[in-house]
């Protein structure tokens, strides 16, 4: 077929809709959780932790964190994965590839070096669990070696490796800490089975729901070349797939509105997007020298309507009871009424942290 014709306004909104933070605020976490396929977990807090602000942006004033825990470990709506809360919808689609893994050899050789130490972790979550990592004892015969990450202690490993063949699950957390059991447990038992090949095009599909409008890439976007319906925006040479039904229902867009991104927001994770559709480069100050920060440390993009219009660099003081503004960066100057904008998300935000705010002008 013809590829769709998109200008980047009409592009910007397919994205900014797509992941729900145009006017029409999605009802609760699980509806965030389905729409965006993943809330990213990071406990970087100078405002708060990352799933908390991915939640608020798009819910608002009405979020609150138990209702996270909620939907993960009461109402079972939700499993954490890989450093995300996920929809329980998506499991099946998970469950091909958990079988085929891991594909790396030297993976494979370790666990095969260590199969009773897997069946020690096996057992002992299988008797006494949910535990946390720290509960279950390190048997293993053969280790591998620090990377910078986790220390010499293998149990962390052995976890992770056995999550993501789908034998054992994160079934909640105490404080930042999670806690493990066996996955029969833990995820539904009526899920449906679904062939690989099958599971892959949904995923995919499901990837470019989230997006709106995606370039074809498996790792940035998760979306192939035959997802969705080819489209070509305006001034741009990438080749973009874009989904039918959020083309259709663009007309319907109510509008934008003010939403301050955290920096691990799923939005900024495609950079290449961000460049070519928002014309915004966006570099994460998180990791650089003090001195060669220019927004500061963890400083959120400030999305005003469709377009990035600056950084919010803001931190939570909870001795004072303040959230305190350090500055509000204007790519070009705010006109009055965006500024009452940005400022009145301000007030919301120290709103639904329950602290003051400081530092405004």
């Amino acid at each position: 077929m013809q590829p769709h014709r998109l200008t980047r306004d009409e592009a910007r909104r397919l994205v900014v809709r797509a992941q729900l933070l145009d006017a029409d605020r999605p009802g609760d976490v699980v509806e965030v959780a389905e729409q965006l396929g993943y809330v990213k977990i990071d406990p970087t807090a100078t405002i708060a932790p990352c799933e908390h602000t991915v939640l608020w942006s798009r819910i608002g004033w009405s979020y609150e964190a138990g209702q996270l825990k909620k939907a993960v470990e009461q109402d079972r709506l939700l499993f954490e994965f890989d450093g995300a809360f996920r929809p329980v919808s998506l499991l099946p689609l998970m469950r091909p590839e958990m079988k085929e893994w891991p594909r790396r050899e030297s993976t494979r050789q370790w666990l095969e070096a260590n199969s009773r130490f897997r069946a020690d972790v096996l057992a002992r979550l299988r008797a006494e669990g949910p535990m946390p990592a720290s509960a279950i004892p390190d048997t293993a015969e053969v280790s591998r070696p620090p990377d910078g990450w986790s220390g010499s202690n293998q149990v962390p490993h052995m976890l992770d490796f056995l999550l993501r063949q789908g034998e054992v699950a994160i079934a909640g957390r105490e404080g930042r800490h999670r806690v493990w059991d066996l996955a029969e447990r833990v995820y539904p038992a009526d899920l449906p089975e679904i062939g690989a090949e099958e599971a892959a095009v949904m995923h995919e599909e499901r990837s470019l729901r989230s997006s709106g409008i995606a370039r074809i890439h498996r790792h940035w976007s998760g979306v192939g070349r035959t997802t969705g319906e080819p489209a070509v925006v305006e001034g741009v040479s990438t080749a973009y797939r874009v989904d039918p039904e959020a083309l259709a229902a663009l007309r319907d867009d109510d509008g934008g509105r003010v939403a301050f991104l955290n920096p691990y927001d799923s939005l900024l994770f495609d950079r290449r997007r961000l460049e070519e559709l928002f014309e915004f480069t966006y570099v994460l100050e998180q990791f650089k020298p003090a001195l060669q920060r220019v927004y500061g440390y963890f400083a959120h993009p400030i999305l005003l309507g469709d377009r990035f219009a600056g950084m919010l660099n803001a931190e939570v003081d909870r001795k004072e009871g303040m959230l305190r503004v350090i500055a509000v960066h204007e790519f070009l100057p705010f006109e009055a009424e965006e500024t009452e904008m940005v400022r009145a998300e301000i007030d919301e935000l120290a709103a639904w942290l329950g602290v003051g705010v400081t530092g405004l002008p």
